[in-house]
């Protein structure tokens, strides 16, 4: 039997919080309260030795419904993620049996609909939330979800720790009226909240007597030198159509602008797109394209074809994560050529007097891996505490390291990946094997360990990623996880799904040169015509909102 108690577990949220990134400012605040837990049924009863403590695993008879997305790396191994060993310790470790049911592979959404309407819901899903039409507080009023409020104060000493001793986090995680909905994933330091960013081929730069560049004039001049001289046909190669890419692209930044929302200098929100410092953005693409410095399939090209592009020397440069994208194309582009190096670079400026602004920063408590208890949910303190356990010190270890002796060892006091992880004999990534054991190297209801990435960089570019990429000031200018009121909801929806069509359209066209730059002020008011300035208005409205939580 294992046992957590309060105290212990207070104090571990309260120190591990010392390490955590608590907010756009990048400093904690408060420290960890205690609590008084209160067993409120016969079985909570049984279950705690006295007042203030908390014994896993539960007694027997606790099962939950569990309703989350399957990752890639689990399903081409397992039918279910209760198959794998991180499922099965964590119904071993919490004794709740958990009957873990997955929507198809790219159907989530379309089954999350379909669960919703028929009104028989699994005790627990594990959803962006903010996605919800009308935000989570909707969610709340429609019956689909319960507040989370009580049941954090009664059964998640855990979690009720961590937030108060993270006031930031805590107002990230809860809707304008005050209301917690979902047992949150949290980055737990700074470094995890950039990951993004952009590379290239230092052994190309060595060899032709070139630096990393830093501005766009640099990489004009690297690229083109990268085209004329290393015959690359597709100088700078990424993913145009992944949207959480192209939303960060690392060029409209050297402009001060993304194709989304941010907020301004001002403290109000600013569509980027519809502002002529993202023409600026457009011309700069348009020209490298017809210079030949861009993919000339970018608009249509895959993970697949970046891949094979980035390690086969017809691509010198591109824009992604270190670890899925940088390290991968790494040890594919060695096998082919020993000396090939990606290292990262900076975001670049748009000249050597002008410092950049913006930059790639996830929100310390992203729309992901969010686990909400539903209204269909007949055992309600089951499952707050089974989500409550990642958030203690056991729990903790537990998502990010999995089982000591397994998939971890402690060296000098510090967890260490074995080589049932890091050198598999099946042959298989650290990356997927990761996520057979633990949950840290993507996402969930828990909160995240720098330990983690330390280990799963292991090339000496990653390694140099963060400091790289970062942007001092990126975070005041990133977009904070607003939530528009119902009403507005729908006329927000309404009008930016035809707002970002038109715009992705226009965006390709401009670049492509088959719609003339000199019809930017035109695209601007037909996006104005669509309803953009409301857009921006409830948005606005919406932040507001945040900034008096």
């Amino acid at each position: 039997m294992k046992k957590i108690k309060q105290a212990t577990a207070l104090a571990a949220a309260a120190a591990l919080s010392a390490t955590m990134l608590a907010g756009c400012g990048g400093s904690t605040e408060g420290t960890a309260s205690t609590a008084t837990e209160t067993a409120s049924s016969a079985s909570t009863a049984a279950e705690s030795g006295n007042a203030g403590e908390f014994t896993y695993p539960m007694a027997t008879g606790h099962s939950i419904t569990y309703w989350c997305n399957l990752n890639e790396n689990i399903g081409s191994y397992y039918k279910d993620m209760g198959e794998t060993p991180f499922g099965k310790g964590l119904m071993e470790n919490t004794g709740v049996d958990i009957t873990f049911l997955h929507p198809p592979t790219g159907g989530q959404d379309e089954q999350f609909n379909l669960l919703v309407a028929d009104g028989d819901l699994p005790d627990v899903m594990e959803y962006h939330w903010q996605n919800y039409p009308g935000g989570p507080e909707k969610a709340i009023s429609d019956g689909v979800i319960v507040s989370l409020n009580d049941i954090i104060d009664q059964y998640c000493p855990n979690l009720k720790a961590y937030l108060d001793a993270n006031p930031e986090i805590a107002r990230q995680c809860r809707t304008d009226d005050g209301n917690y909905y979902a047992f949150p994933f949290i980055r737990g330091n700074e470094e995890l909240r950039v990951t993004m960013g952009l590379f290239i081929r230092q052994d190309w730069l060595d060899e032709l007597g070139l630096e990393i560049p830093t501005t766009i004039d640099e990489w004009h001049t690297v690229l083109t030198a990268f085209k004329e001289e290393k015959g690359a046909t597709a100088p700078f190669c990424y993913e145009w159509t992944m949207g959480g890419l192209t939303d960060n692209n690392p060029f409209a930044y050297a402009y001060d602008t993304k194709r989304g929302f941010y907020v301004g200098e001002d403290g109000k929100s600013h569509y980027g797109a519809a502002e002529q410092n993202y023409k600026e953005y457009l011309q700069t693409m348009h020209d490298w394209y017809a210079e030949g410095l861009l993919d000339p399939d970018m608009m249509t090209s895959s993970y697949e074809t970046v891949s094979a592009k980035m390690s086969n020397g017809n691509a010198g440069a591109s824009f992604g994560w270190a670890g899925s994208r940088m390290g991968v194309w790494s040890n594919a582009g060695v096998e082919i050529e020993p000396k090939f190096n990606l290292q990262p670079c900076p975001y670049p400026s748009r000249d050597k007097s002008t410092p950049v602004k913006m930059g790639q920063i996830d929100s310390a408590c992203p729309n992901q891996g969010m686990v909400a208890i539903t209204t269909s949910c007949k055992d309600v303190e089951a499952a707050a505490r089974l989500l409550d356990w990642a958030y203690s010190d056991e729990g903790h270890m537990y998502y990010n390291f999995g089982t000591e002796g397994v998939s971890y060892e402690m060296v000098n006091g510090e967890p260490v990946y074995t080589d049932l992880i890091l050198k598999n004999s099946d042959g298989m990534a650290p990356g997927t094997v990761m996520t057979h054991y633990l949950r840290g190297n993507y996402n969930g209801p828990f909160v995240q360990d720098l330990r983690y990435l330390k280990q799963y960089y292991t090339l000496d570019g990653q390694k140099k990623s963060n400091e790289t990429w970062a942007v001092a000031t990126a975070a005041q200018y990133a977009m904070p996880n607003v939530t528009p009121t119902a009403e507005e909801s729908e006329e927000y929806s309404t009008i930016m799904n035809e707002v970002e069509t038109y715009r992705d359209e226009m965006t390709n066209k401009f670049i492509l040169g088959t719609e003339s730059l000199d019809n930017f002020d035109q695209y601007v008011e037909t996006m104005n015509s669509l309803g953009l300035q409301r857009a921006i208005e409830i948005q606005d409205a919406a932040l507001e909102r945040y900034n008096e939580r």
